[in-house]
């Protein structure tokens, strides 16, 4: 199931993030070879999932983002069998059970801003087991390291990410792809 995530992470760790649609078609031109979709709706979706596959590229829908659908186990169970991305991405820890459950490709979105959300998060992570980990933000290196040390399921790092000296951090830090909705580094 992730055979084909870990491959395009290891060709190109840079994951194009789309946050804004107007963007979406430089993402499919850049040299990524994976799409974070952090932007669409239940009436694009299904479109913008068939685009970006048609030109050879991985997505991986944020269930939390996409508006129209409840953030629940139906919206999951519809957009995994109807729209059929590559994987989703979810901060809620029900959904990647049930993503599990349901044979999905499932990232696990955590938002580290203190000492209680990295221990709650590596909690979660050893709870849900998820196929891998997107941490915001991702400027932070040792806590980069001790994610990737205390779970030992793949990070990779969001947010904040501004140049090529933060993926190039990121990576030594022991992340396995960089997100970022910044267009110059899908080219690094």
């Amino acid at each position: 199931m992730g055979t084909e995530f870990y491959n395009n992470i290891y060709e190109n760790p840079i994951i194009a993030a789309v946050n804004d649609l107007s963007k979406l078609d430089y993402a499919i031109k850049s040299p990524c070879k994976t799409i974070f979709l952090l932007k669409g709706d239940i009436f694009n979706l299904e479109e913008i999932v068939k685009k970006i596959k048609s030109n050879e590229m991985n997505v991986y829908v944020h269930l939390d983002l996409m508006d129209g659908f409840s953030k629940d186990t139906v919206a999951l169970k519809y957009i995994s069998e109807k729209i059929r991305p590559n994987g989703i991405i979810t901060t809620k820890s029900n959904l990647i059970r049930k993503a599990k459950e349901f044979n999905v490709f499932a990232i696990q979105r955590l938002f580290i801003i203190d000492s209680l959300s990295l221990d709650t998060g590596v909690k979660s992570i050893h709870a849900t087991k998820p196929d891998a980990v997107e941490i915001l933000p991702g400027i932070m290196h040792k806590v980069t390291k001790y994610i990737s040390n205390q779970t030992h399921i793949p990070v990779i790092t969001g947010g904040l990410i501004k140049d090529k000296e933060d993926v190039i951090m990121s990576i030594k830090s022991g992340a396995i792809g960089i997100s970022t909705s910044k267009q110059e580094i899908w080219y690094v």
